[in-house]
């Protein structure tokens, strides 16, 4: 149940070589992962200031899954996802994406990556000089080979995908619902049709109804468009409602890894406290 054993299965299963001459390669071109993983955490420590936050920590996460990544207060999930897709960098190990390291040296392939998957971040972190039309549009604009007709009608297909109207493109973030700032983030997220979707606590600041709401329409998408889901979240319902694998971090690693109802047998201090609660146990059981 641990990290480097699901990793070192899923490597066993998924395994391949790739056959791209390193010589004629592309580096800003899509490059498969040899072995079908969208995300490989390898022995990855972080320290700050001297205090080690993770300790070789290793995760992997193969195309279509839903991996929730839970953990206690400071135990450095929202860290290691910034180090996933590239914000931080670890003191020792290695994070790669679509076989690639996420801080490859060279400039186009960083950029070829980070094509590849898009972010919801805790708050929504819409600009807030921009309009929704704008912030669903920045991505498309940063590629800088799509008209701005084209841009227009993706950006209202975008809208539409997340349930919101024409009408709301030209509202301003202070204008939005705390629900619909999630749907824009969301949608802007999704913008180049990303084959990951990473998201930070998801539906935080959201009550219940609009939290399941937001959960129902993640995972509709995803069944749709079929992209690989990396989460975090200290919520059960949206755990339950989303995840097909859940991994565990506490003291410093990965101390349990694999399906919801595997996860929750296991007998640790933290596992125990966070899903043995009645309110736990009714959100499992509604999954």
């Amino acid at each position: 149940m641990t990290g480097g054993g699901r990793q070192s299965g899923a490597r066993a299963r998924l395994g391949g070589q790739s056959s791209v001459d390193p010589k004629t390669e592309d580096k800003s071109a899509p490059c498969p992962s040899s072995s079908g993983l969208v995300v490989e955490v390898s022995g990855v420590s972080t320290r700050f200031a001297g205090n080690l936050v993770h300790d070789d920590v290793s995760l992997a996460v193969g195309r279509g899954e839903i991996l929730c990544l839970v953990g206690g207060s400071g135990s450095g999930k929202t860290t290691l996802l910034r180090e996933i897709v590239g914000l931080l960098a670890p003191a020792r190990g290695e994070v790669r994406l679509f076989g690639r390291p996420v801080l490859d040296p060279d400039p186009r392939a960083r950029v070829g990556t980070r094509r590849r998957f898009g972010m919801l971040f805790q708050q929504g972190a819409l600009f807030s000089a921009f309009d929704v039309f704008d912030n669903i549009a920045f991505p498309l604009r940063e590629l800088r080979l799509l008209d701005e007709d084209l841009i227009h009608d993706l950006v209202h297909i975008k809208l539409a995908m997340v349930e919101l109207e024409a009408r709301h493109a030209r509202l301003m973030p202070a204008e939005l619902s705390g629900g619909m700032v999630k749907r824009v983030a969301l949608a802007r997220a999704l913008s180049l049709e990303p084959e990951l979707l990473v998201l930070d606590e998801p539906t935080a600041g959201l009550d219940p109804d609009l939290a399941d709401s937001f959960v129902r329409l993640i995972g509709s998408l995803q069944k749709q468009l079929g992209f690989t889901v990396l989460m975090v979240t200290h919520d059960l319902d949206t755990l339950a409602g989303l995840a097909t694998r859940v991994a565990v971090l506490a003291e410093r690693r990965i101390i349990a890894d694999g399906p919801p109802d595997e996860v929750i047998e296991v007998d640790h201090p933290f596992i125990r406290s966070f899903f043995c609660s009645e309110h736990a146990r009714a959100a499992m059981r509604r999954k």
